[in-house]
């Protein structure tokens, strides 16, 4: 049987409708009231049936509670403001769905909605021209999370970082690591003004210099600058891999942009936009037709040099994820790429790919502080944090859930000060001190060689207290929340909901005691318990971060 418990109010609600004669909708959106007055459920189900029913929506929703079939979940169901269908849970069922999640285990909140569709996400995928900084770190976390969520509910997912091996990026990297490895002979050279300033080219001169020798110095310009950049790009990417899996992010492939160039993709997709219409000359330039699909202006592909942009080999890589069979790409890029969602999206409708295909999330840009005031120089760097900084100062478990206590297109304040406080300020420590503090209660029965109960056969029912009841109902909102994640790409929600769980749970383990002199209402709140601790477990775990038994 499904705990899923809005499942199972779809489920009545198309009952009621096809009692009432009206169609259901395909899908039946749930949301949680923010009040307890306006229930634990609501839909806006009336509302989007108006129209077709003929009948003003307040209407539909009477003739859906009227229509609502008597089914053990639900104790009422009424109708409130323009047409929203409210529900409330029977506090009977309640307690012995505490049974099924504790059952379900691990598998709770997890689905097969994704019926196995092959999903990539490309994610991080920053210029292989120096350290990952902090927001590549936030890019980490939600694009990983998001990989951890999708999978959750039944999709396939592959993480795939793109790395920018090839342009004017990498030949301005060469160039620097040269000075640099120059400057480390002797030589009077000094940076120009493009060249890449930072201290670890110095530390990279010096490794080439011991590893390879200075013979490079004598070579051609174009083999030298080949040479130093593949050393630097290799070595950078090295350093990315391993501070990236530091943080518990892996990657499925690490996708060669100067391999796409080699394999001739670029010059193919440009001549299929062609022969669709979308590409015309001018001013010595190919230009794509992207006004056709709402852009503000046309975009150049070719520029009058005869060489490619970014935009085009872009749409070539994201061809090419198309057909490597993938059914749906998701993209994070950083906040400087606004401008660059819209068009992407109309090359891909340009060259027939459905609508849809390619979802782009922009990740915003973070403001690291200590103590509210801004941090702003780095000791390595000299001009930005690094990511394996930051990890270092506060960890990897406060920084995953950090980033993830807000939406991803909102910018973000991080206070290395507050994440490190055991204090209930900081809302990692505040939600994994709740796992902590419950398995301190069946540690205790442990050591006291008391048995653990058999769930089946706990009487739930004892879970009558206003609080318990919230915190079970909390628990079944769980792979509602999931699902709503999934469907939004948005990973805080799960961030948010394991704060909103860990605030119930806390003042109920400091106002009843789990284990007491009656036995069986002992059972049953330590049945609560390992339900709390179930879901914070799962949630912590789709989110990346580590569920503690002890702090």
């Amino acid at each position: 049987m499904s705990v899923n418990v809005t499942d199972r109010l779809s489920e009545a609600l198309r009952a009621a409708l096809s009692g009432a004669g009206l169609d259901a909708p395909g899908e039946i959106l749930w949301e949680v009231p923010r009040e307890e007055a306006h229930g634990d459920y609501a839909t806006n189900a009336a509302m989007l049936l108006a129209k077709s029913a003929r009948r003003p929506p307040r209407q539909v929703a009477e003739a859906i509670r009227q229509h609502f079939p008597r089914v053990p979940e639900v104790e009422k169901v009424e109708v409130a403001g323009p047409g929203f269908v409210n529900v409330f849970l029977a506090p009977a069922w309640c307690a012995t769905a505490l049974g099924e999640i504790l059952e379900t285990g691990e598998a709770y909140g997890r689905s097969e909605a994704g019926a196995g569709r092959r999903v990539q996400l490309e994610f991080v995928s920053a210029n292989p021209t120096g350290p990952l900084v902090v927001v590549n770190a936030r890019a980490a976390a939600v694009g990983d999370s998001l990989a951890r969520i999708l999978a959750a509910q039944g999709y396939r997912i592959f993480r795939e970082y793109y790395v920018n091996d090839a342009g004017n990026q990498v030949q301005t990297l060469a160039r620097s690591l040269e000075i640099r490895i120059r400057q480390q002979r002797g030589e009077a050279a000094e940076l120009p003004e493009e060249a890449y300033p930072g201290e670890y080219l110095v530390e990279l001169a010096k490794e080439y210099l011991s590893t390879e020798g200075p013979a490079v110095l004598g070579a051609p310009e174009g083999e030298r600058l080949d040479r130093l950049g593949r050393f630097a790009v290799k070595r950078i990417t090295d350093g990315q891999r391993r501070v990236l899996s530091a943080y518990g992010v892996e990657f499925d492939n690490w996708f060669s942009e100067r391999a796409l160039r080699e394999g001739g993709k670029p010059p193919r997709v440009l001549e299929r936009l062609r022969e669709r219409g979308y590409v015309y000359d001018a001013e010595g330039a190919a230009w794509f037709r992207s006004t056709a699909f709402g852009d503000d202006k046309d975009r150049v592909l070719v520029k009058s040099d005869g060489e490619a942009t970014y935009f085009v080999n872009d749409i070539a890589y994201h061809v090419d994820k198309i057909e490597r069979g993938f059914e749906r790409l998701i993209d994070l890029y950083g906040p400087d790429h606004h401008g660059h969602v819209l068009r992407m999206q109309a090359a891909l409708k340009a060259l027939g790919y459905p609508d849809g295909i390619l979802d782009i999330l922009i990740i915003q840009l973070v403001t690291l502080l200590r103590e509210g005031q801004p941090v702003r120089m780095s000791k390595r760097m000299g001009e930005f944090v690094t990511m394996e900084e930051l990890i270092g100062e506060v960890g990897r478990d406060a920084a995953r859930f950090t980033f993830l206590t807000r939406r991803h297109d909102s910018p973000l304040d991080f206070d290395l000060e507050v994440v490190t406080r055991q204090t209930a300020e900081n809302p990692v420590y505040y939600v994994q001190y709740a796992h902590a503090r419950i398995a301190s209660i069946f540690q205790h029965l442990r050591e006291k060689k008391l048995p653990l109960p058999d769930w089946r056969r706990v009487d739930l029912g004892l879970l009558r207290l206003g609080e318990e009841q919230s915190l079970i109902k909390r628990l079944l909102q769980f792979p509602h929340v999931v699902a709503a994640a999934a469907r939004t790409l948005e990973p805080h929600r799960i961030a948010y909901y394991l704060q909103e769980l860990a605030g119930l749970f806390h003042p109920y383990y400091k106002g009843h005691r789990v284990i007491g002199d009656d036995v069986a209402l002992t059972n049953a709140r330590l049945a609560l318990a390992a339900g709390v601790g179930l879901v914070v477990r799962n949630g912590l775990d789709l989110l990346g971060v580590s569920a503690p038994e002890k702090m």
